[in-house]
């Protein structure tokens, strides 16, 4: 009986909570990717769990377990696609527990494994500022030393973290104030208002696109000051929290920009326009979506076409009345996404500049690859063509599969892959009548998309070995 006592004394269980504690830090640490996909693998099941309770449905019964496990993953991966609809089916538990996860997914893979690594470990040790200082620049190799002219330096980690944390806070509360009178003067009730608004601002700086009212925002398609807050939402989102932390720090000296937040910055903007003015040129006339609207309006919504096709998710007009063209243009958008570390997805802005600048380079006879005095490594145009690489076999394959087994026309299916490995919410009205194996697939698509081509492929190599040797060379013809 004294040995049972003893089994069962405070200082037994200290022992065991002090065991898992160095358990999981030190899986944490030996193997931060692979800890990251169990965060969010775990934090799917949780919200499967949440979802599937009578209680967060509004008819009052168990949702079925291939929506409740897909708006799990849609969630947590800051998706907004969804097979049922969120304002008629979910409960206000249920759109509580939904508006919980996007802004627990909202703060990114690695980011959310570095706090949880903090809150066990009480400090960030060397690998784990390695780690977190990784994310912020997630081209670069997780091997090899980091060196000065990374966007967060190793020294500034916890404050990127709680750069992270207080930005979602401030900047969630800023665009919820905002939109707390539009949604007024829009006739819904001022109760009913005071939590729309902070679920609005927490999907668009999300990035999610989930909407809580009936019809989405068709009740909103002439208030541009709702739909510019929205827009200004999802790209404060898109851009990425090291992005901000750079603002935040030298908003006002340009000169003193990483190259990661300069990169950022132009390649977003280059591509919200070129978006708008390829939504304007092939969508003026077409009677389902520009073709009864004035010059003013078209020009507005093909600007906000643009913005969301990046990964904001939200839709005016109906995304099934495109033009096959535009359906190629905002593919195109959805596959690049928004900015590293943000809570958009896609293979990142960075990612394709960094591609475009080794193409014009190599097209001036250059050897090596630079931007505004800085002189991009090799090893960093080889990840960026490893993601690019690795995001098209993921939506070839994706498409191929839900092609199969729907007979879906390929546009539409392909339209709606690449808006789930892009983690951006928009669909043609496929995805609401796929078939529950072909939600599986579309729902393991949002999975691989959102924890990123770069972390799936550190988690597959985190055992791999360096080599010591080199080979003869000898040179294939490309081209």
């Amino acid at each position: 009986m004294a040995t049972s006592r003893s089994s069962t004394s405070p200082r037994h269980w200290r022992t065991v909570v002090r065991s898992t504690g160095e358990f999981f830090r030190d899986f944490a640490t030996s193997s931060p990717a692979r800890f990251a996909i169990l965060i969010f693998s775990t934090l799917i099941l949780i919200f499967t769990a949440l979802l599937s309770l009578p209680a967060a449905a509004a008819s009052g019964r168990q949702t079925p377990l291939a929506d409740a496990l897909f708006t799990a993953v849609s969630t947590i991966c800051v998706t907004g696609l969804v097979t049922v609809d969120t304002a008629t089916h979910w409960s206000p538990v249920g759109k509580t527990i939904i508006y919980i996860g996007v802004n627990i997914g909202g703060m990114g893979v690695l980011t959310l494994a570095s706090i949880l690594g903090l809150v066990i470990s009480k400090r960030l040790g060397l690998r784990a500022k390695l780690i977190a200082a990784g994310d912020s620049n997630p081209l670069r190799v997780h091997g090899g030393p980091v060196n000065e002219g990374q966007t967060v330096r190793l020294g500034e980690v916890g404050q990127l973290l709680r750069t992270v944390a207080l930005s979602t806070l401030v900047i969630e509360a800023v665009i919820a104030l905002l939109l707390y009178p539009s949604l007024v003067w829009a006739g819904i009730s001022p109760l009913d208002a005071l939590w729309e608004a902070p679920f609005y601002a927490a999907m668009a700086f999300t990035n999610t696109g989930f909407t809580p009212n009936p019809g989405g925002l068709e009740p909103f398609a002439d208030d541009y000051f709702l739909l510019t807050v929205l827009m200004a939402g999802v790209f404060l989102g898109s851009i990425g929290f090291p992005v901000i932390y750079s603002l935040s720090r030298h908003v006002w000296h340009v000169g003193r920009w990483s190259l990661h937040t300069k990169l950022t910055l132009i390649a977003t903007v280059i591509l919200f326009f070129a978006g708008a003015g390829a939504f304007l040129g092939l969508e003026y006339n077409n009677p389902g979506t520009f073709g009864s609207m004035d010059a003013w309006d078209t020009t507005f919504q093909a600007f906000f076409l643009s913005a969301m096709t990046r990964s904001g998710g939200f839709s005016v007009v109906d995304i099934g009345e495109l033009y096959g063209s535009s359906l190629v243009v905002g593919s195109m958008l959805m596959f690049v996404g928004g900015g590293s570390a943000s809570t958009a997805g896609g293979i990142k802005v960075t990612t394709l500049a960094v591609l475009a600048l080794a193409v014009w380079s190599e097209a001036k006879g250059r050897t090596s690859v630079e931007a505004f005095g800085r002189r991009i490594p090799s090893d960093v145009q080889r990840v960026a063509l490893s993601v690019v690489a690795w995001g098209a076999t993921i939506v070839a394959l994706s498409t191929i599969t839900i092609a199969q087994l729907t007979k879906a026309p390929i546009a539409d299916v392909l339209f709606d892959v690449i808006s789930a490995f892009g983690t951006v919410g928009l669909s043609t009205g496929l995805t609401e009548a796929l078939p529950d194996h072909a939600v599986y697939v579309m729902a393991a698509t949002i999975f691989m998309g959102r924890i990123g081509t770069v972390t799936l492929a550190a988690a597959v190599a985190a055992t791999s070995r360096s080599q010591h040797y080199s080979l003869p060379v000898e040179r294939p013809i490309v081209g």
